[in-house]
């Protein structure tokens, strides 16, 4: 029997107990059989009205599938806050199509109707309507890479109306804010702790995986712009985040930044929330390759930022990864060889070790690394554009590598806009040049 069959026919109940919110902040609790998981956020200051209390519950349900991806009981049974039909619809597709990394490599053969069945005792789900008579400005969430770090300066007209936002404040995302003419007190940087108990689950052989954590961003950021009046939340996701890892399916690591679940996302809100403040990506028209064209007009940035996630604890580059390797690719069509290497302390172009995750970025035949990576199209577009860089110089292993081996030309995706986008008509000048 596999893990996943055995695991759920031993635990076939897992259960939203409760939440509670106080002036330290809120936690969650949920049981599994004889476990529970207490996963809690220290953020101060929130008012207790119905509507910051169900924005809380919500935030729950999103918290609730890391938990439940240990065992993957068949049966969930939601004793706080309401859920009605249509709901509890939108959050299994939420966990299903969220989750399809983790049935993928964890070889969980499943499907939208079977792997889950959501109970909740009230079905009576509250409206609401906002005090505020004026919003303004945006909240901005603040990840440490290029991305936001565009969006802030995108953004900065209205620095002064707006806030970002930090879940588990870092030097690297303290210091992009910083940078960017942020004061403290315009920072919003909750801290957020998974329940140790699930750990231990997952050294005792439990299953483990990845689930879609920028639904917990989209939740927490949006509950942050309710409190602070902010009008809008603005996303820093891309249109490549929309192309999947796994040739012939939908399984997509970067599932909760794709347009699919911002559309959703911002239904969700409009039907159960209020439409405004309004989420959107600002730079989903953008491709990759764009946004690292403006990224390199900010050199104040590249000894601040950091995108790579194994070296997230020691606020570092670690060098060896997919993600660190597809960032410095991207960086390497416009920066050249001694600034790439002040950045990430070594030339990972010239590390043949690295040969398989290289071509895994490239060539469709391989499975596309699971990290938030862009297109195979934006990624040959920034080595072509390298080697031109480097014309009559030495060029490192990979590249030189991949120059011997290229037969096709890059696409050409200068100018590609991509119109599938919620960005407000005020603000989508700026993606286009104007002022």
């Amino acid at each position: 029997m596999d893990k996943f069959t055995e695991l759920r026919a031993k635990y076939d109940t897992f259960v939203y107990e409760s939440f509670t919110l106080d002036d330290a902040g809120f936690s969650f609790l949920f049981r599994i059989g004889e476990y529970e998981f207490r996963p809690s956020w220290k953020w101060s200051g929130i008012p207790d009205t119905a509507l910051t209390r169900y924005i809380v519950f919500s935030l729950g349900m999103v918290e609730l599938v890391s938990y439940w991806k240990c065992a993957c009981p068949p049966r969930v049974i939601v004793k706080c806050g309401a859920l009605n039909d249509e709901q509890i619809l939108w959050w299994k597709r939420l966990y299903f199509d969220g989750l399809g990394e983790f049935f993928y490599r964890n070889g969980i053969t499943t499907d939208i109707k079977s792997f889950m069945d959501i109970e909740c005792e009230n079905s009576d789900v509250p409206r609401f309507t906002d005090i505020r008579e004026n919003r303004s400005g945006a909240m901005i969430p603040v990840g440490g890479g290029k991305d936001s770090i565009v969006t802030l300066e995108l953004l900065s007209g209205m620095k002064d109306r707006s806030y970002c936002f930090l879940i588990n404040p870092r030097p690297t995302t303290l210091g992009c804010a910083h940078t960017a003419g942020y004061p403290d007190e315009r920072i919003i940087g909750p801290g957020r702790t998974i329940d140790p108990e699930l750990l231990r689950r997952n050294a005792d052989g439990w299953l483990n995986g990845h689930t879609p954590f920028s639904a917990v961003v989209a939740f927490s950021s949006y509950l942050a712009a309710v409190i602070s009046g902010s009008r809008y939340i603005a996303l820093s996701n891309e249109s490549s985040a929309n192309e999947g890892n796994v040739a012939g399916s939908t399984v997509n690591h970067q599932y909760s930044k794709s347009t699919d679940f911002e559309r959703k996302f911002r239904e969700f809100c409009s039907k159960w929330l209020l439409p405004v403040p309004e989420y959107f990506s600002l730079l989903r028209p953008w491709t990759e390759w764009r946004i690292t064209r403006e990224f390199v007009k900010y050199p104040k940035y590249f000894s601040v930022f950091k995108s790579c996630n194994l070296g997230s604890k020691t606020d570092s580059w670690c060098g060896r990864c997919a993600k660190c390797l597809y960032v410095y690719i991207m960086l390497a069509g416009y920066l050249d060889d001694d600034t790439l290497h002040g950045i990430f302390g070594r030339d990972m172009l010239a590390d043949t070790d690295l040969t398989e995750m290289f071509d895994a970025l490239i060539h469709p035949e391989y499975e596309k690394p699971f990290e938030c990576v862009g297109t195979r199209d934006e990624v040959r577009v920034a080595l072509a554009h390298a080697i031109k860089l480097r014309e009559g110089q030495y060029l490192p292993a990979l590249l030189a590598r991949h120059s011997m081996r290229c037969v096709y030309q890059p696409p050409n995706i200068e100018g590609r806009f991509d119109n599938d986008n919620f960005v407000p008509p005020e603000l989508i000048g700026l993606l286009k040049g104007e002022k």
